[in-house]
C-alpha cells in the first residue's frame, strides 16, 4: 500500500505526507553522513550512544544530495526575516489546536513512509526509540521525556504550513549574514535578504554575542515546539535548548554563529551536543511496543506539564 496520510490534508502537493517524510528522512541521512565525515567526536563529548554503530549503514549521500539541495533552494529562498516575523505573529494569534501530549504523538504518527530504507516505523516509532535509548543510558527523566517530544512541532504540517520548507530542515538564523557553514550556502542568492543593506552584514540586527535567545531562527517545527513548550511545561532550559537548537547543525556541528553566543549559550551547546546523537543514531527497525511504554511516557509527560491539555 502507498504510504500517506491518514487525515484530511492540504491539496497542494507540497504539504503531501509522504513527500514530508521522504524529505525528512533525507534530510537526516545527510546529517548523519556529515556528522561521521567529522574527525572529532564533538557531539558525543556527553555521550558514548552510537560509538559502536555501523554507520555505513545508512544510505548514501549521493541518493538524497540533489532532492535534499532542492529542498534547501526552497526554504533558503524564502526564510526571509519578513516571512518569520509573519509565522511568528501567527504562531500568537490563534491556537491552532487543544489535546495532549500523547494525543499530539498519535496525530503524528499518522505519517507514515513506508518507502523509507532505513526503517518501516512511524513517528512514534522513531519518538519512542530515541527516548528509549535516553533512558537506557541512564539519562535525566526530563531528557527522557525531550527524546519523546522533539519533533511534535511537525504538527505545523497539520496546521497551515505553506509547504515543507517552513516545517523541516535545518535551522539558522535570519536577518544577518547567511554563513557559509549553512547546508548549501550557495542556494542563499535569491532570497530578498541576501543582499539586504542590514540583513546581509555580520551582525545584522543583533549585537555582538547578545545570546541566542535573541535570535530569530528560521521558522519550523523546532522553533514552533520550544514556543508551544517553554510556556507551558517546566521542563528545564537544556531541555528546551535541545527542541530549539536540535536543527541548528552549522551552530551545534559546525561551530558557526559563535559570535552571537552569550555565556549560557556555551553551556546550552553541550546540552544539545548531548542530546544529537539519540536523534541522529537511535533509528532501527526494532518496533517499539507502544502500549507496554506509554505507562511509563504518560507518567513523565504529566510529571513536566502541569496541564493535561495544551494549547497548540
Amino acid at each position: 500500500m502507498a504510504p500517506g496520510l491518514l487525515v484530511d490534508s492540504p491539496s497542494n502537493t507540497t504539504c503531501n505526507g509522504t513527500a514530508l517524510e521522504q524529505i525528512c528522512d533525507d534530510i537526516e541521512t545527510v546529517n548523519v553522513l556529515k556528522a561521521n565525515l567529522k574527525k572529532e567526536k564533538s557531539a558525543f563529548d556527553n555521550c558514548d550512544f552510537a560509538d559502536d554503530k555501523d554507520k555505513t549503514e545508512f544510505r548514501q549521500y549521493e541518493t538524497a544530495c540533489d532532492r535534499v539541495k532542492e529542498f534547501y533552494r526552497e526554504q533558503h529562498t524564502k526564510q526571509t526575516v519578513a516571512y518569520n516575523i509573519k509565522a511568528r505573529d501567527a504562531f500568537k494569534s490563534k491556537v491552532r489546536a487543544e489535546m495532549s501530549v500523547w494525543e499530539a504523538i498519535e496525530k503524528l504518527d499518522t505519517l507514515i513512509d513506508e518507502s523509507d530504507p532505513d526503517t518501516q516505523l512511524s513517528q512514534i516509532g522513531h519518538l519512542l526509540q530515541s527516548a528509549e535509548a535516553i533512558r537506557r543510558d541512564g539519562k535525566p527523566r526530563w531528557m527522557q521525556l525531550t527524546g519523546l517530544i522533539h519533533d511534535l512541532g511537525k504538527l505545523l504540517f497539520f496546521y497551515g504550513a505553506e509547504g515543507q520548507w517552513d516545517v523541516v530542515g535545518d535551522t539558522f538564523p535570519v536577518g544577518c549574514a547567511f554563513s557559509d557553514r549553512i547546508i548549501y550556502p550557495d542556494t542563499f542568492v535569491d532570497n530578498p535578504d541576501y543582499k539586504h543593506e542590514v540583513y546581509s552584514t555580520k551582525f545584522g540586527i543583533y549585537a555582538p554575542h547578545c545570546g541566542l535567545d535573541k535570535v530569530m531562527l528560521s521558522w519550523g517545527h523546532d522553533e514552533y515546539l520550544y514556543n508551544v513548550v517553554k510556556s507551558q511545561s517546566n521542563l528545564p532550559k537544556e531541555a528546551l535548548a535541545m527542541i530549539r537548537y536540535h536543527s541548528f547543525y552549522p551552530w551545534h556541528s559546525e561551530g558557526a554563529y559563535q559570535e552571537l553566543m552569550n555565556e549560557e549559550d556555551h553551556a546550552m551547546l553541550e546540552a544539545v551536543k548531548a542530546f544529537n546523537p539519540y536523534d541522529l543514531y537511535s533509528k532501527t527497525d526494532d518496533v517499539p511496543n507502544i502500549e507496554a511504554l506509554k505507562p511509563y511516557y504518560l507518567e513523565l509527560i504529566d510529571e513536566f506539564f502541569p496541564e493535561r491539555i495544551i494549547k497548540w
